[in-house]
């Protein structure tokens, strides 16, 4: 078994920057990828962005060039540094580990970390 616990969450001012970890315990050799998941309120789950782990990573427009995602294998820790943030980012994000074998949504789930953006 995974399990995911985020951190780093907060308020911060549009145009302020903040990191989210996303630390790996368990079985951390099953995983394929982690991803970082948003969702606003009566908004659907939005992927934001992904990395594999053989490093590739995709991050979607809305948040190209200005989050970036990496990864600290010896912490067994992916991190999303969010900067030039803006109100649209205020969202739960979650991270989500892809693991060999089991099909896509029924890998874990972290419990979540809010981000609020003042306008």
């Amino acid at each position: 078994q995974v399990q995911l616990v985020e951190s780093g969450g907060g308020l911060v001012q549009a145009g302020g920057s903040l990191r989210l970890s996303c630390a790996a315990s368990g079985s951390t050799f099953s995983i394929n990828a982690i991803d970082w998941y948003r969702q606003a309120p009566g908004m659907q789950r939005e992927l934001v962005a992904t990395i594999s782990s053989r490093g590739s990573t995709y991050l979607s427009d809305s948040v190209k060039g200005r989050f970036t995602i990496s990864r600290d294998n010896a912490k067994n820790t992916v991190y999303l540094q969010m900067n030039s943030l803006k109100p649209e980012d205020t969202a739960v994000y979650y991270c989500y580990a892809d693991l060999v074998g089991v099909a896509a949504d029924f890998g874990p789930w972290g419990q979540g970390t809010q981000v609020t953006v003042s306008s």
